[in-house]
């Protein structure tokens, strides 16, 4: 463009001439689309087939004594990465979900089940009860190769406002450490890319289109984004889901150590009190026992009563224990079941939990 400019420059030097072709040019560029905004155009409409909005139910305790439920909806973002109907998403989105369904772009809805699930890294890994037909799945780039300052575009369901795209950069790579909750510990990108409550789950591309991400969680005073969004890197949910996937539990819970444990009475220096468990979920049919009644202690709001789990596979349950065990069932094993210990209304039991 400069080098025709000043080709056309040098026929007319001076004069009105001169300035009647600028004044065309600047209208020409001012009627065109800038390149960035027909890029994002194009990338969003072959990526945007591959994405799902995640609608789960799920059970909450209610009553000041934890005596009721009620049964409250989740929503969540998601992509399918393979054409055997695999989705990846948010470990928090799903993992006590009784019921968990996906829609796609044109309105198709599909129940799904979670078949592997890394709270501790924010990913899980859902499998459609049925493929829809002419949907194309995302290729999950190299995340190693993602440099800070690149650009990158989410696409999700803020608010329920399915198949949203916002636009930012990558602000910074972080090593593994606390971010949702303050418990997963995985490598991330910091974004200023707007994300709110309906992103979770969904995915972080970049400019060719491939994912790099997917979407975790935000750090904000006032709820809502404020350019500090979080998203696991591709090549953490690939490892965590993909080449050592670790089964869903369908329960969550509070890792207890100092006076959280000494005031629960367990017998040893940690132990995983359950919080929730999903209807139907593993945790649920070997038998163990969520917590009901809602308590304050040392300063944190948790639910008390439920099983305290002690150690897994003869493993004791520590700060460290998610790595130690991954480490663990990465090596091999021919057992088909583990044994789980746990202390439930001062008694230690143990329970057959399927590996």
């Amino acid at each position: 463009m400069y080098f025709f400019l000043n080709a056309l420059r040098s026929c007319f030097p001076v004069g009105p001439f001169r300035c009647c072709l600028a004044t065309l040019l600047a209208v020409a560029a001012a009627s065109s689309p800038p390149a960035a905004a027909n890029d994002y155009a194009k990338l969003f409409k072959e990526a945007d087939e591959s994405v799902v909005v995640i609608y789960t139910v799920e059970r909450q305790i209610a009553g000041q004594r934890g005596q009721g439920e009620v049964t409250l909806p989740g929503l969540g973002s998601g992509f399918l990465i393979d054409d055997e109907g695999h989705v990846m998403t948010a470990a928090h989105v799903v993992q006590t979900a009784d019921l968990v369904e996906v829609e796609f772009v044109d309105g198709t809805k599909v129940t799904a089940s979670v078949v592997a699930s890394d709270p501790v890294k924010d990913v899980a890994l859902l499998k459609l009860d049925k493929l829809p037909e002419r949907i194309r799945p995302v290729k999950l780039a190299d995340s190693d190769e993602v440099s800070i300052g690149e650009e990158i575009f989410i696409i999700g369901a803020p608010y329920g406002l399915s198949h949203t795209l916002t636009v930012g950069h990558i602000s910074a790579r972080h090593g593994n450490e606390g971010g949702y909750m303050g418990a997963i510990q995985a490598e991330t990108f910091q974004t200023d890319a707007a994300i709110n409550q309906g992103n979770s789950g969904g995915p972080m591309f970049n400019r060719r289109g491939e994912v790099i991400g997917i979407v975790s969680h935000i750090r904000s005073q006032s709820g809502g984004s404020e350019g500090l969004g979080f998203a696991v890197t591709s090549n953490t949910a690939v490892e965590a889901l993909l080449d050592h996937p670790m089964a869903w539990s369908g329960m969550t819970g509070i890792l207890l150590t100092g006076a959280l444990a000494d005031a629960l009475n367990v017998p040893q220096d940690s132990g995983f009190l359950i919080q929730k468990i999903a209807a139907n979920s593993p945790a649920s049919r070997i038998g163990l026992k969520a917590s009901r009644v809602p308590a304050s202690i040392a300063g944190q709001d948790l639910f008390i009563g439920g099983d305290i789990i002690l150690s897994v596979g003869g493993m004791k349950v520590s700060p460290d224990m998610a790595a130690e065990f991954r480490e663990a069932i990465s090596k091999g094993s021919e057992r088909d079941e583990i044994v789980l210990t746990v202390l439930r209304e001062g008694k230690v039991i143990a329970f057959q939990a399927p590996l």
